[in-house]
């Protein structure tokens, strides 16, 4: 099975998560989005990441995905980086339950497009804006990527 991992990255740590998830699974293409011409159809699984930013992927995924063409039969996975909620004080944890996460974003609009989800859409820690990520969270994006198999 070939798989394409798809992100986008603001400081670097989503990018980190991709290249975990790359890597632990054979057959595995990463790309940065924006950074190449790919052709969605020679791959079985697409996995797509990206940071929160108000709620949101960043602004060029949330584009790339709306110029992707029918994705009917596609299969794919979501993730993004964000804040651990129950480490936030009471006004970020009330905002972060308004506005939502980016993955669950993702999701919608593959599924909007015909994609099938192969696993519900998966959230990792960044312990500030810039990062780092929350220990442990590397090996977690591994295991992920392991069980959509």
């Amino acid at each position: 099975m070939s798989t394409l991992t798809i992100y986008d990255s603001q400081f670097g740590n989503t990018g980190k998560v991709a290249e975990a998830i790359a890597a632990a699974i054979p057959k595995s293409k990463l790309a940065r989005v924006g950074d190449t011409i790919i052709t969605l159809s020679s791959y079985d699984l697409l996995i797509i990441g990206s940071p929160v930013q108000g709620g949101r992927p960043t602004a060029t995924l949330q584009n790339w995905i709306t110029s992707l063409p029918n994705l009917k039969g596609s299969r794919a996975a979501v993730f993004d980086t964000r804040f651990q909620e129950d480490k936030q004080n009471i006004a970020l944890k009330l905002l972060m339950k308004t506005i939502g996460y980016a993955a669950p974003k993702i999701a919608k609009s593959l599924e909007s497009k015909g994609a099938t989800l192969i696993a519900p859409p998966e959230g990792f820690i960044v312990t500030s804006k810039e990062g780092p990520l929350k220990t442990g969270e590397l090996e977690r994006a591994t295991s992920w990527a392991k069980s959509l198999f």
